[in-house]
């Protein structure tokens, strides 16, 4: 097993580091993300990385199934914490325990960093995910406030 990697099963999780790797993941991104392209993705991670996004994926018999863009942070008012950018699972393989395996390997990757926990903005129509975070023990703690510019 490779360095950033984790087993879960017949699957594995490998942390996203080369464009390659990154683009590995289009298929299933572009699920929760169609606004992007292939090229925009991976330019966009590759932008991001300059401010501590990271991203992994699940794999399937060599094959993405779930994605996550994360990163760690510290702020006042939550401490040092792991923040999701993305999370996404194929949409013909949801309820098949991806998406919980990438969320536990996601909650281990927090503990190892020292957080004291995991966060992360869900769209407000996006009722099947917010029944899969309140499944995984993940509650609402806040409202997010945006307004464009």
């Amino acid at each position: 097993m490779q360095p950033g990697s984790a087993a879960h099963g017949d699957c594995v999780v490998r942390r996203l580091e080369q464009a390659d790797d990154v683009a590995s993941a289009w298929p299933v991104v572009r699920q929760l993300r169609p606004h992007l392209d292939l090229a925009g993705f991976v330019e966009a991670v590759a932008r991001q990385r300059n401010e501590g996004f990271r991203c992994a994926a699940l794999y399937d018999a060599g094959r993405c199934v779930a994605f996550a863009g994360y990163r760690v942070q510290t702020m006042l008012a939550h401490g040092r914490f792991l923040y999701v950018d993305d999370l996404v699972t194929d949409e013909n393989l949801r309820g098949k325990g991806y998406g919980a395996r990438l969320l536990d390997w996601l909650s281990a990757e927090a503990r190892d960093a020292g957080c004291s926990g995991l966060q992360l903005d869900s769209g407000t129509h996006r009722q099947e995910a917010h029944a899969f975070y309140f499944g995984r023990g993940l509650r609402v703690t806040s409202f997010h406030f945006a307004r464009k510019l």
